[in-house]
């Protein structure tokens, strides 16, 4: 099964990915987290998305597809795979699902969480992360014992640039602008699910649980 989780910055996919993965079975792909790699790792395409995600813009087109397509190919998951933030735009859907095509396979379901900006922008805003060993907190929700120092190695923690409030903001605006109208892509192909992404992260999963595809449950 192929799993698109859609929602804007904050809303938890993030979080609710590496938990279907668990549950289901399947790989979690992080379009964040491989561009993250490529930038730290200064590949070609790390190096051209770099200012993009510095800035809180969505990266080109013709990057994240290739980045995507280079892990699909190359691992080709026999059981699907979880995608978290791919596609972002209707161009990058139509793109995906030529590429699934290709390796005969399809979207099978699409999760949409939604949330309050509000409540989204508190989310972003409050995260940090460890530039030493990655651990991550959230001033509400897990904050460190030592405010500003990571518990496991006692670096002092970091706020990623695109957190910040005003890239946060702009992120939002870029994601209602070009991102949302995927909604109603997958809508119109019959595999979309919306969730309250405001609710608690149990909730919200058993939500998801609840509303998996009858074909693809394990009873």
């Amino acid at each position: 099964m192929i799993v698109v989780v859609l929602g804007p910055p904050g809303a938890g996919k993030g979080t609710q990915s590496d938990l279907l993965a668990s549950e289901l079975g399947l790989p979690h792909l992080s379009t964040g987290d491989l561009l993250r790699e490529a930038i730290a790792n200064r590949t070609p395409l790390g190096r051209l998305a770099q200012p993009y995600m510095d800035r809180g813009e969505l990266v080109p087109d013709d990057v994240v597809i290739g980045l995507i397509k280079e892990r699909l190919v190359q691992a080709r998951p026999p059981d699907g795979a979880i995608l978290d933030g791919f596609p972002r735009t209707v161009a990058q859907g139509h793109a995906l699902n030529d590429m699934l095509g290709e390796l005969g396979r399809r979207v099978d379901w699409v999760i949409y969480l939604r949330a309050p900006v509000e409540e989204l922008l508190e989310r972003i805003t409050g995260r940090y992360v460890c530039p030493r060993c990655a651990a991550t907190y959230h001033l509400r929700g897990s904050p460190s014992r030592t405010p500003g120092v990571c518990n496991l190695c006692g670096t002092p923690l970091q706020q990623r640039p695109d957190d910040r409030l005003d890239v946060a903001r702009h992120r939002l605006d870029v994601y209602f602008e070009q991102t949302a109208p995927l909604i109603d892509f997958y809508r119109c192909q019959g595999v979309l699910t919306e969730i309250d992404g405001e609710q608690s992260i149990e909730a919200v999963l058993a939500d998801e649980m609840a509303a998996l595809p009858p074909n693809h449950r394990k009873d």
